[in-house]
């Protein structure tokens, strides 16, 4: 406590003499709460005070707060003070005794930048575990609703919490993930839910698909739950991981669900198609201007009228490289000059880029709408596995000609094929193992009078 200046300690006196001590974080504890537990204590008289032996019934009977417990070891009631409540140690008492009175520094319930939607609800998940928990109850107002807590961290004591529904939860997969959130051993979820997916998936890590979705939503994280799914919330991290995930969920968007069935599902076709063109477009236009003898009459307007000195190949993998960089630099743009920044990144990749002779016009336009699909899904971790599988069937296009664009479909089809949720399930379900229910669900927005989910 001297080395630490956050870490406070108040003796309490009883009849003239230090019968309590309360440890506390400043900064986590209400003042006000705190003067009126202090206010109690302070009244207690010796006669009272002897007659409860037990921490519970001590608590019981003189702390005036919701949320208390007692604490038999010294490791859970250091932890719990960490974790901001208010510790008690009594003389005579073989128990230390916690009252939940934490306040967190929390940001207000916005709408989530990166899942935004044209109707519905406008609030989000924050980094405070316990007002994500609320939101999805305020949803789902059934005691069929669980929500286990689960520490992990020997050091951060990071709080997870596994959210699901009784009844329609599948009992195999809630234990795999019950059992590898146990067998975590690290100091500390550094990079929160990022951490804890790298120690539940130790397997498949050159396999560039996402092993998990998530979302700041808490309607789409309360739908999935009455869907089945698997919701695990962690402290300090403003999203939820949808478990589990496979391909086909994520042809899903919110969005889908606040129009009509007809849109909806107009809108998941569209999306199909889009993620087909995103992955094939550049790789297939760069296999027929290989092999111009494969282009049909109908699609001439294709051809490269003016070519230059650098070969398609190597402008391709070039412009690849430069929309990353450019993305990567607008992250770290101030918000009051990222309008000038996207101009002068439009002028580096289009007219002046052709006009210098870097590029031939069809690079820049092809490249432009692979760049613009990828915005249409909320999934970075697809994008860029779409990404780097379409720079491999380039690479191997480049290489081998029709072979090696034919060996490129292959290893995809093998990757997505042999790639794990995050509870062992099949990441082609429900194609594989084949539930037509299920696939029709996903492929097409179901109206809600033909599926009660």
């Amino acid at each position: 406590m001297k080395e630490s200046f956050d870490i406070v300690g108040r003796d309490i006196l009883i009849g003239g003499k230090k019968k309590m001590r309360l440890y506390f974080v400043d900064g986590f504890c209400k003042d006000t709460l705190m003067e009126r537990v202090m206010a109690y204590l302070m009244q207690i008289s010796e006669k009272d005070y002897s007659k409860h032996k037990s921490a519970r019934e001590f608590a019981d009977a003189f702390i005036p707060y919701v949320e208390t417990d007692v604490a038999g070891r010294p490791e859970d009631f250091i932890k719990y003070v960490l974790s901001g409540g208010i510790g008690l140690i009594a003389q005579g008492l073989c128990e230390g005794i916690i009252v939940d009175a934490r306040t967190y520094p929390v940001r207000t319930l916005s709408e989530p930048e990166n899942d935004r939607v044209l109707r519905g609800p406008h609030d989000g998940f924050v980094e405070t575990l316990v007002f994500n928990s609320a939101l999805i109850r305020r949803r789902i107002r059934d005691t069929d609703l669980t929500m286990e807590l689960h520490t992990i961290g020997e050091k951060s004591k990071s709080d997870v919490v596994i959210c699901f529904m009784k009844g329609r939860v599948s009992e195999k997969a809630l234990d795999t993930l019950r059992r590898k959130l146990n067998s975590i051993k690290v100091d500390s979820l550094t990079l929160g839910q990022q951490s804890l997916l790298e120690c539940l998936v130790t397997k498949q890590r050159l396999n560039p698909f996402p092993k998990v979705r998530y979302t700041e939503r808490p309607d789409a994280a309360a739908a999935s739950i009455l869907e089945g799914s698997i919701i695990l919330l962690t402290d300090n991290s403003p999203a939820a991981m949808i478990i589990p995930s496979g391909i086909f969920d994520f042809l899903q968007d919110t969005n889908d669900f606040y129009m009509s069935p007809l849109i909806g599902s107009y809108l998941r076709i569209i999306r199909m198609f889009v993620f087909a063109l995103t992955l094939l477009l550049t790789p297939v236009w760069y296999l027929l201007i290989r092999n111009p003898e494969f282009i049909p009459h109908w699609l001439d307007f294709i051809r490269i009228e003016e070519p230059n000195t650098v070969p398609v190949i190597a402008q391709l993998f070039i412009v690849e490289i430069v929309i990353d960089t450019i993305r990567l630099a607008s992250i770290n743009t101030p918000q009051a000059l990222s309008g000038s920044f996207g101009i002068i990144g439009a002028l580096v990749l289009g007219e002046f880029a052709v006009s210098a002779g870097w590029f031939v016009p069809e690079v820049v336009l092809y490249m432009a709408f692979v760049a613009m699909t990828n915005f249409t899904q909320p999934s970075f971790e697809l994008g860029y596995a779409f990404k780097l599988f379409r720079m491999l069937l380039l690479g191997l296009t480049a290489l081998f000609n029709v072979w090696g664009f034919i060996a490129g479909i292959i290893i995809i089809a093998l990757e997505i094929a042999f790639n794990k949720t995050v509870t062992g399930t099949s990441f082609l379900y429900p194609l594989i193992p084949f539930n037509a229910k299920a696939l029709r669900s996903l492929l097409f927005r179901m109206p809600i009078d033909k599926s009660k989910n």
